[in-house]
């Protein structure tokens, strides 16, 4: 993979994580001399499985060493239009106006809906469409908090939780963690003041991914751990929307302790997240799963899938995936997921006709998705350097717009 940023990115992970260049070598198994050559420049080019090993020695997701995704700007200074004024939502300046009164025709159903079609459209990889119409959302939001029915309140505070949620995650796709970590933030403090009693534990989620983003493993697996614990402690399990919302904790810290290194941890949560998972269908029903977390048998063997791919078990990863059959409230962020990581698995054993069958599947069910994805490039990068191109491949670099 050829990354004029990649150098850079490096070193920076690397200061994070208070490493000095052999200490990284120890722990990734990668030649010091290739760590100093990608670090002053030297070298440009890494193939993915020098990247895997470098991202697990640094403690994070390959797509955060592999850097922001194409068209995305990796700082904050030159946003467009469109997300200064998401931003100005989520942060209102300064000594302005005060929330004023809902409109006559506001309806607190109508913006729930909103609210649930931007997080279809997030999973739709339609970033754009999202932070058009976030500002109202937010804006909407905040006035039904004046409402002067308790209940009424109570659902905007909920509203606005799940909006500056909506945000934050938004946020963390355009590569801007901090400002997520904001939202997400204020989004708590409306949740402890609203309706919902799931609210607070689905932001930690949101949280703890987020932490993960910026290589905070241990506060990621701390907060998930606690959320989870206090739901089941809590009796909040016997639903539907609790079983997905503890089951989404779970994964988040599987994850976690994964990336910090206790594979098999990680493996224990994950077989207890998918054995609960079965039981989802037989609890009572609740709201509107566009604003619930993601958990299910098949979110839960998608995770596995890319848990094993990612710590160098290609073939587990194959075998886990394999006559999947994906549940049809799978969001196609989560197909994304999947079909990544088996190409990955596929280009890790040497199955470069596999890795291409599996883009060219990914290509047809999100497009959106593959654009936005770096992974993919790399991908694409790494099978374009080989000496003799699969079948498929030029139609796929030219979609990513990979130059000879």
């Amino acid at each position: 993979m050829a990354n004029e940023d990649l150098g850079r990115t490096l070193r920076r992970l690397r200061r994070l994580a208070s490493l000095m260049q052999e200490e990284l070598a120890e722990r990734s198994d990668v030649s010091v001399d290739v760590i100093r050559q990608l670090e002053q420049g030297r070298k440009h080019s890494a193939r993915l499985p020098t990247l895997h090993a470098l991202a697990n020695g640094l403690g994070v997701e390959l797509t955060t060493l592999l850097g922001d995704p194409p068209a995305v700007s990796s700082t904050g200074e030159n946003d467009g239009p469109r997300f200064v004024a998401v931003r100005r939502a989520i942060m209102p300046a300064l000594w302005g106006p005060e929330p004023g009164p809902p409109r006559l025709d506001f309806s607190l159903d109508r913006l729930r809906e909103q609210i649930a079609d931007g997080w279809t459209q997030y999973h739709a990889a339609e970033f754009d469409t999202v932070m058009k119409a976030l500002p109202e959302m937010i804006s909407d939001a905040r006035t039904a908090m004046t409402s002067a029915n308790d209940d009424d309140r109570r659902a905007g505070f909920a509203a606005l939780g799940k909006a500056l949620q909506l945000a934050g995650h938004v946020a963390v796709r355009m590569g801007k963690t901090d400002l997520a970590l904001i939202s997400l933030e204020r989004a708590i403090d409306a949740a402890e003041l609203s309706s919902d009693p799931l609210l607070l534990p689905m932001l930690v989620n949101s949280m703890a991914w987020t932490y993960q983003r910026q290589g905070r493993l241990e506060d990621a697996l701390s907060i998930a751990l606690r959320a989870a614990e206090d739901m089941a402690n809590g009796g909040r399990t016997d639903t539907a929307d609790g079983l997905k919302v503890w089951g989404a904790l779970t994964m988040s810290a599987a994850t976690s302790a994964a990336r910090s290194g206790d594979y098999e941890r990680a493996a224990a949560m994950m077989e207890t997240a998918e054995r609960e998972a079965a039981q989802v269908t037989k609890l009572p029903a609740g709201g509107d799963n566009r604003m619930v977390s993601v958990f299910s048998p098949s979110s839960v063997r998608i995770e596995r899938v890319r848990l094993a791919v990612q710590y160098g078990h290609p073939h587990d990863a194959l075998a886990l995936a394999k006559g999947m059959r994906l549940s049809k409230d799978t969001p196609p962020s989560w197909r994304t997921w999947l079909l990544l990581d088996v190409a990955r698995a596929h280009t890790d054993i040497g199955d470069a006709a596999g890795a291409v069958k599996t883009l060219e599947s990914l290509r047809r069910v999100a497009p959106t998705w593959m654009q936005h994805h770096t992974l993919a490039v790399a991908i694409v990068r790494d099978l374009w350097a080989l000496p003799n191109h699969p079948p498929g491949l030029r139609p796929l670099a030219e979609f990513l717009g990979i130059s000879e």
